[in-house]
C-alpha cells in the first residue's frame, strides 16, 4: 500500500480550515495594533502641530523642522508598514500554494508507481531430481561395547538441465477491476533437455514450479517427448520419469498466466547451459528488468524482443525478465522551492523599483497585487504545460504591466529594466536546472542597473517628479 500523499510540513496551508481561522485570528490582532499605533501617533503629530502654531519663536522653528522629518518618517513607516502586510500575505499565499503543489506532485507520483504496483509474475527454472541410497556410519553401544554400524539413507541430488529454450510473449492490458492500473498476459513455451550423465540413477523427478504471483493461470501442460504427464497430486509439479544412462530426453513446458506487470525468469542459483530466453514484450515502453542486460533487443510488432543468450555454463543471481517502464515525473520540488522564495523575490524586486523611480503606496499595492497574482498564475499553469514555458508567457504580461508605473518613458524604462532583474530572471533562475548561474546573472543585471542609474545619470528625474 502506498502512503498517502502530503504537504510540506511546518508550512501553514490556508485551505484547512483549523489553519485558516488561526490566520483570521492572527491578522485581527495585529490590525487592532496597528490602529492603535497609527492612531496614537496621529495625536501625538497633532498635538505637535497646536503646540507648533502658537509658538513662533526658534524653538518653534525647531519643531517645525522637527515636524517635517516626522511627516517623513511617517511617510516611510506608511510605506515599510504596507510592503510588510504584502509580504507576510504573500508568505501565506505562497506557502499554502507550496504546500498544495507538493501534495499535488506526491500524488501525481503515486498515482504513476501504482500503474505498474503489485507482486511480480516469477518463474522459476525447473530441477531434475533423484534420490540415491548413499552409505553412512555411526557409532552406538551394545552392551559393554562401542559397536560401530554402516547403514544407507536416501539422498536427494540434483542433475543440471542440458539446455533451455525458452519463448515467452507477453501483452499488455488495463485490470478490469483498477482501469487505471497496467497487467500482464503471458505466453510462456519452454523446452528443456535432460541428459542422464550418471551410473548410479535411472529414476528422477522433473520439477517445473507454477509461476508465482499469479491472479489466472490456465492450460498449464507439461509434455516428455510430445506426450503429456499427469499430474499425481494436486498441487504437486513433480513428474517422475525413468532415464538410462547417456540416453537424453526433452519436456515441453506451456501454459497462459496474469498477473502484475513485471515478469521475471528466477534461476534459483542453478548453472545454466545452452540457454536461451526470448521475451516478446508486445507492447511500448517495456525494459529489461533486473540489471541482466539482454543480449540482443530489438524493436518486433508494437514492442520490443528482449533475447538473453549462454553457451556455456553461467549463473545468474538476480531474476531477469521484463517491466513496464513508467513516464518519469520530472522536476519534483522545484514549484514548492519557488514558492517559498518568492516573497523574498519580491521584496528584491521592489527595491529596485524604489532605488530606480519614485513609489507611492498605490503604486507599491499594485505591484505587490501584480507580482503574486503571476505566481499564482504559474502554480497553476504548470499543472498543464512546462513551468518555464509557463512562465515565459506570464512574464510578457508582468513586463507590459510594469511599464506603467512610470509617469514617463524614462521612468517607464527604468521599471521595466527593474522588472527583468528583480522579477523575470530570479523566478526563471529558479525553474531551470543552473539556477545559481541565472541568479548570479540576475543579481549582476541588478547591480549594473543600479549602478548606471546612480553613478552615470542613466536618466534623470525632475526634482518635482522624484
Amino acid at each position: 500500500m502506498f502512503e498517502v500523499a502530503q504537504g510540506i510540513p511546518g508550512l501553514p496551508d490556508l485551505t484547512q480550515p483549523s489553519e485558516l481561522i488561526q490566520f483570521g485570528a492572527k491578522v485581527l490582532r495585529t490590525f487592532l495594533i496597528l490602529v492603535g499605533l497609527v492612531g496614537f501617533m496621529g495625536l501625538v503629530l497633532a498635538a505637535l502641530n497646536f503646540s507648533h502654531r502658537r509658538d513662533e519663536s526658534e524653538t518653534g522653528d525647531m519643531l517645525g523642522q522637527w515636524l517635517v522629518g516626522y511627516s517623513v518618517l511617517l511617510r516611510l513607516l506608511l510605506h515599510a508598514g504596507l510592503v510588510f502586510i504584502l509580504s507576510i500575505a504573500g508568505f501565506f499565499l505562497c506557502s499554502t500554494l507550496g504546500t498544495r503543489y507538493h501534495f499535488w506532485e506526491q500524488a501525481r507520483v503515486a498515482q504513476v508507481a501504482e500503474s505498474v504496483a503489485g507482486e511480480r509474475l516469477e518463474q522459476t527454472a525447473p530441477q531434475v531430481r533423484y534420490v540415491i541410497q548413499e552409505p553412512y556410519s555411526y557409532n552406538t553401544q551394545v552392551g559393554n561395547r562401542l559397536v560401530r554400524v554402516q547403514e544407507t539413507r536416501p539422498v536427494t541430488r540434483f542433475l543440471t538441465v542440458a539446455g533451455s529454450q525458452i519463448e515467452v510473449k507477453i501483452d499488455q492490458t488495463l485490470d478490469p477491476q483498477k482501469s487505471d492500473r497496467a497487467i500482464y498476459r503471458v505466453n510462456f513455451n519452454g523446452d528443456y533437455q535432460v541428459t542422464n550423465q550418471l551410473r548410479e540413477a535411472q529414476n528422477f523427478f522433473f520439477e517445473i514450479p507454477q509461476p508465482n504471483s499469479y491472479s489466472l493461470l490456465q492450460n498449464f501442460k507439461v509434455e516428455q517427448n510430445g506426450k503429456i504427464l499427469p499430474q499425481s497430486n494436486p498441487g504437486d509439479y513433480a513428474f517422475p520419469f525413468r532415464l538410462g544412462p547417456g540416453e537424453q530426453t526433452r519436456f515441453r513446458v506451456t501454459y497462459q498466466a496474469q498477473g502484475a506487470p513485471r515478469w521475471v525468469y528466477n534461476a534459483n542459483g542453478q548453472l545454466l547451459s545452452n540457454f536461451r530466453l526470448s521475451v516478446l514484450a508486445n507492447f511500448p515502453g517495456a525494459d529489461f528488468a533486473s540489471g541482466i542486460v539482454p543480449t540482443e533487443a530489438k524493436v518486433e510488432e508494437r514492442g520490443t524482443r528482449f533475447t538473453w543468450v549462454f553457451d556455456g555454463n553461467v549463473s545468474v543471481l538476480n531474476p531477469f525478465g521484463v517491466f513496464t517502464a513508467t513516464s518519469r515525473v520530472r522536476n519534483t520540488g522545484v514549484l514548492p522551492r519557488l514558492l517559498l522564495l518568492a516573497p523574498a523575490l519580491f521584496l528584491w524586486w521592489l527595491l529596485l523599483l524604489y532605488l530606480s523611480l519614485p513609489m507611492s503606496l498605490r503604486d507599491v499595492a499594485i505591484a505587490g497585487g501584480l507580482f503574486f497574482a503571476c505566481i499564482l498564475a504559474l502554480t497553476y499553469f504548470s499543472r498543464t504545460i512546462d513551468s518555464q514555458l509557463a512562465w515565459l508567457a506570464i512574464s510578457l504580461f508582468f513586463l507590459v504591466v510594469s511599464w506603467g508605473l512610470g509617469k514617463t518613458w524614462r521612468a517607464s524604462l527604468a521599471a521595466f529594466i527593474s522588472t527583468i532583474a528583480g522579477g523575470v530572471l530570479p523566478v526563471l533562475g529558479l525553474l531551470v536546472p543552473y539556477s545559481g548561474l541565472t541568479l548570479s546573472l540576475a543579481g549582476l543585471l541588478s547591480v549594473a542597473w543600479l549602478a548606471a542609474l546612480n553613478w552615470y545619470g542613466f536618466y534623470q528625474l525632475d526634482r518635482e517628479t522624484r
